[in-house]
């Protein structure tokens, strides 16, 4: 144990000197949308200047989380979440097969950057980012971008242009280095703390759950714990940070595990890395708290979310 704890320490402070940006072309993250969906994505997503595959895939993510039977109250549809108005002035079809199906994400998708483009263009000239622009005018329409001359003063607006270009980076992959912080020091001080402690299916940490954790339990609490705020389960957490090679991971990145390597929703255990090849987790019910290698055969890939 007292190896492991210079582990952490002496490794975080190495990382803790490196500092990187990103830049250039936007590809895919490794493992980021579903395989059935990656190719529409990437052509597509490269349909205007004011888009691209990553911003296209958070949206996606967001409206539907990659489901393509997705149906909302208010009637919006699919992959895409189109409502049956909106769909009949702006659904294409994609796929070339005669028909317009917003069920059919081969149809859905391309209609998505259609439509995001064709908003781009109805704002163009307005002060401010394009894509920022673009996103707001999608959620709040364009009159109300060209009304206030920008991202309008809308909380839901704001917050929605504020989470699509978060989740845009965890779909990106990354040019560069990204970088560390102290913030992850500081989870993993959180997590270490925790050593020992029986594993809770469910747990939060809560006096309820008699301070127990699961596995994302205990991630997230860790990560509140220094003012980042996490979703609560494993295959959501995934989508909080740009996601490292194994070759470049810190300190503070979490690892996750999954059943289908080519699909981040089966997801089904995450870590704090420590360095060294080695974790901190929670395992599953009868385990405590502990140190393990991240190294198996369902090891799915790491997200960073210290990265702004």
């Amino acid at each position: 144990m007292c190896l492991m704890a210079l582990l952490v320490v002496g490794t975080y402070s190495a990382a803790s000197n490196l500092f990187g940006g990103r830049g250039g072309t936007v590809a895919l993250a490794k493992n980021s949308v579903p395989a059935a969906y990656r190719p529409l994505v990437q052509k597509w997503g490269n349909y205007c200047p004011a888009l691209n595959p990553a911003l296209l895939a958070a949206q996606l993510f967001q409206e539907s989380g990659w489901n393509p039977k997705a149906q909302s109250p208010a009637a919006a549809q699919g992959i895409a979440q189109f409502i049956p108005g909106t769909w009949a002035v702006h659904g294409v079809d994609g796929d070339g097969d005669g028909d317009r199906d917003v069920w059919d994400p081969a149809d859905a998708i391309p209609s998505a950057a259609k439509y995001d483009c064709t908003l781009a263009e109805d704002v163009r000239g307005v002060p401010g980012d394009p894509t920022d622009n673009m996103l707001a005018a999608y959620n709040a329409g364009p009159y109300a971008v060209l009304k206030y001359g920008g991202v309008p003063p809308y909380r839901e607006t704001q917050n929605y242009v504020k989470v699509i270009r978060k989740l845009e980076q965890s779909f990106a992959a990354p040019a560069g280095r990204l970088s560390p912080t102290r913030q992850a020091a500081g989870a993993i001080d959180f997590a270490q703390k925790r050593l020992g402690t029986p594993y809770l299916w469910g747990g939060d940490g809560t006096p309820e759950d008699g301070g127990r954790f699961d596995c994302s339990g205990l991630t997230k609490a860790a990560y509140a714990s220094v003012g980042i705020e996490l979703p609560r389960v494993a295959n959501d957490q995934w989508n909080a940070g740009p996601h490292p090679e194994r070759n470049e991971l810190l300190p503070g990145d979490l690892v996750f595990f999954a059943h289908d390597l080519n699909d981040s929703r089966s997801i089904h255990h995450v870590g704090i890395y420590v360095g060294g090849g080695y974790m901190i987790d929670a395992p599953y019910t009868g385990a405590e708290i502990r140190f393990d290698p991240i190294d198996s055969p369902d090891y799915f890939g790491a997200t960073r979310p210290t990265a702004s």
